[in-house]
């Protein structure tokens, strides 16, 4: 059996519910090459890192992604209740949501589709990529040695096309009936806890709104917001002598952008991007979002001007009307981890790399990859302690704080000493003199 780090080891033997003893012996080989791995994540490159660890014919490991019976449903659960016991139960959890899209080309990949990508793209150029879009969940964390909190993935679905769920009979779902169908998931699993979700411009809608109305005990949204949505009051609870049925919506309010004409600004100081704040001034009102056919949702919205000029002014709101303007903003600005973690993924686990093609292969390779993220980060807070470290630097490049980078060189130099204890082909590694066996520790784990 493969062993890791102390610190890791809880963690990884906890995923175990979802496999059979056979398949989690693979598994944790495929998580340790997963880690050890430079470049591609491809299973091939997984078991060249691990070397004569990987015990057994080559195809028994290909099979875990394409032809096992395990889900990874039970994998997210697991992966949830650890990071929400780094989250006090009386606090509020922050789950910011969006969709990254890998691009992924051939003529059989199951599920791929032509999507916007919008890190490449501007607002005069649009940029289209093949490949396939996931959309993700993640949970907020701050960790002390970081200045803002870490997105760490705990949940995601892959959007398929519209032909594609027409060829298998299934309902359509785009990504925003897909975020609701994540968010109600944890929901589901942990009904005690109270969830805050963040979307950006492509979730700001009335359906999602809608959703974390009717579940508002447990959620709320804090996303975007449109300058000529239309705002209404609640309608009499009394009835007209008219004949017909009662009036779904009362008197029209003034739309946002007409109220930021005429209203006062205030000063306040919220929580900014990178961690840092800032002084900006706000404008705010509330009212009944209205939709024709879907009814009344009710939000407060809040403006946003930052008085250095760096950034545009900006629409917010949020479903909980009582919620404190300054708040809503603090909280939208938490949202940007997301789109680090996917950076990072793409940087450090090779997001992109993966070659499979099948259905189950590609329906599970992703949400690992995304999972293992999070695992690794995991690792790290525990085998730290949550203490603050010193970040890597070079003379020509001095870090400020702990990034992913740190974590994963410090995982990988955990699991590469395990590696080297464990192997029989390594055993001359601890004859080498120790300056020696550190610097080759310190290239290994740092090549990235």
């Amino acid at each position: 059996m493969v062993r890791f780090p102390k610190a890791a080891e809880p963690l990884v033997s906890a995923f175990s519910v979802a496999f059979t003893r056979p398949t989690f012996q693979r598994a944790l080989v495929l998580i340790l090459g997963a880690i050890l791995s430079l470049r591609h994540r491809t299973v091939s490159g997984m078991l060249r890192a691990v070397g004569p660890l990987a015990k057994g014919h080559w195809s028994d490991f290909h099979r875990v992604l394409c032809r096992r019976v395990w889900s990874c449903w039970p994998l997210g659960k697991v992966l949830a209740a650890l990071v929400l016991e780094l989250i006090p139960a009386d606090q509020a959890v922050v789950c910011p949501v969006d969709d990254t899209t890998p691009q992924h080309k051939g003529k059989n990949v199951y599920g791929k589709g032509c999507h916007h990508d919008a890190c490449r793209s501007t607002h005069s150029h649009m940029v289209w990529v093949w490949g396939h879009k996931w959309v993700t969940l993640a949970i907020n964390v701050k960790f002390s040695f970081a200045s803002r909190p870490w997105a760490l993935p705990v949940l995601c679905a892959l959007y398929r096309p519209a032909e594609l769920n027409r060829q298998e009979g299934r309902r359509h779902k785009t990504p925003t009936d897909l975020a609701m169908q994540l968010m109600a998931t944890l929901i589901h699993w942990f009904p005690e806890r109270k969830f805050i979700v963040l979307g950006d411009g492509g979730y700001a809608s009335h359906e999602l709104a809608r959703f974390c109305h009717r579940h508002r005990r447990h959620v709320t949204l804090v996303s975007r917001f449109y300058p000529q949505a239309n705002l209404y009051q609640l309608p009499s609870p009394r009835r007209s002598a008219k004949l017909g049925r009662p009036r779904v919506k009362g008197q029209r309010r003034p739309k946002p952008e007409g109220v930021v004409k005429t209203a006062k600004s205030e000063r306040f100081t919220v929580n900014w991007y990178g961690g840092k704040t800032r002084r900006v001034e706000l404008i705010w009102d509330q009212g009944q979002w209205y939709k024709a056919g879907d009814g009344l949702v009710p939000v407060r919205w809040v403006f946003v001007h930052d008085i250095q000029g760096t950034h545009r002014n900006e629409y917010f709101y949020s479903t909980d009307p009582a919620m404190p303007p300054e708040q809503i903003v603090s909280l939208y600005t938490g949202r940007w981890s997301i789109e680090v973690t996917f950076q990072e993924i793409r940087a450090h686990l090779g997001f992109a790399t993966p070659r499979n093609w099948s259905a189950k292969s590609v329906l599970r390779t992703a949400p690992c990859l995304l999972g293992l993220f999070s695992v690794v980060s995991l690792i790290f807070q525990r085998h730290t302690r949550g203490q603050s470290i010193q970040p890597a630097s070079f003379a020509w490049y001095a870090k400020a704080e702990t990034t992913f980078g740190d974590a994963m060189t410090c995982v990988r130099r955990l699991c590469w000493t395990e590696v080297f204890q464990q192997s029989p082909n390594h055993t001359g590694i601890t004859k080498l003199p120790e300056p020696l066996r550190i610097i080759l520790l310190d290239h290994l784990s740092r090549a990235a």
